[in-house]
């Protein structure tokens, strides 16, 4: 798996004084029984009668059905709630402790598993939100607010109670806040998705890590591209190809790894660990 051309990029980024960095999407966390979004079995499939989920996450159905939106989330949040990190998730940690100063973590996932395994948040970027988060919807204020303890734990068919819906009501306006996430109708900024942080970052790495993402949205793209352009070896570790597979395939720079992240990561984590033992 780790070829002698591969370890001998990894001792390259070593010695180096950019990032080392991750772009992760939903398959690190499909490890830890969260469904993705786009796999057969995923969040696209369900949803309700009516509307798909791409329909189902934007802004403009939370406009016209807020209460369908919040318990479709909320049931999201519980599966979300009941999972812990992988192997995948402490390797990526282990990487951050063995480069404390030089780490960054672009993370799509909203389930909030990377922040259980003690990881420094400053250096976790999560570019699609975080469902353990909720915000005034009217944006009376720019807080986010910790999701209630009591909607923890709520499936997808039950009806919110009266008290459930006061929860979800905003403290100051009470207008109904929202899920802490960028939808489909809506665009990045650097206030909640860090936009501009991640793009800096994408061309300041010498070696970009990605994990488990389809390459199907926009930033995860760009920053993919960005890194390409500034010659970063690029490893993606993926059981399956992506929309990135081709050009990696095709690029000096590039390397796909065949496996799943818990069972590749900890083994780079150990050759990285040496190797760095080796330079210094």
């Amino acid at each position: 798996m780790i070829t002698p051309e591969i370890k001998e990029r990894l001792a390259k980024a070593i010695k180096g004084e950019k990032h080392i960095s991750f772009l992760v999407g939903a398959g690190l966390s499909a490890e830890s029984g969260i469904p993705t979004f786009r796999d057969k079995d995923g969040y696209w499939m369900p949803g309700s009668p009516n509307y798909t989920p791409q329909q189902m996450a934007t802004w403009r159905m939370f406009c016209q059905q807020p209460l369908v939106i919040w318990n479709w989330y909320l049931n999201r949040f519980h599966i979300c709630y009941q999972a812990k990190p992988n192997a995948g998730h402490f390797a990526i940690k282990d990487l951050q402790d063995l480069f404390p100063e030089r780490f960054a973590l672009i993370t799509q996932n909203v389930d909030g598993l990377h922040f259980q395994t003690g990881m420094n948040s400053k250096q976790i970027y999560s570019i699609h939100g975080d469902l353990r988060f909720m915000r005034c919807a009217a944006a009376c204020h720019k807080d986010l607010i910790p999701l209630p303890n009591q909607l923890k734990n709520r499936g997808l068919q039950e009806k919110l109670t009266k008290e459930e819906i006061m929860l979800l009501q905003c403290s100051d306006c009470s207008g109904f806040y929202r899920p802490h996430v960028l939808w489909f109708d809506e665009i990045y900024n650097e206030e909640y998705y860090k936009i501009h942080t991640v793009k800096y970052t994408a061309i300041n790495t010498d070696l970009l890590f990605i994990i488990g993402t389809s390459g199907a949205t926009n930033l995860p793209n760009q920053v993919f591209q960005l890194a390409l352009r500034n010659n970063t070896t690029v490893i993606d570790i993926n059981p399956n190809s992506s929309l990135f597979t081709a050009e990696i395939l095709y690029s000096p720079n590039g390397y796909w790894i065949k496996e799943k992240s818990g069972e590749a990561l900890p083994l780079i984590v150990e050759e990285m660990r040496k190797l760095k033992t080796e330079i210094v």
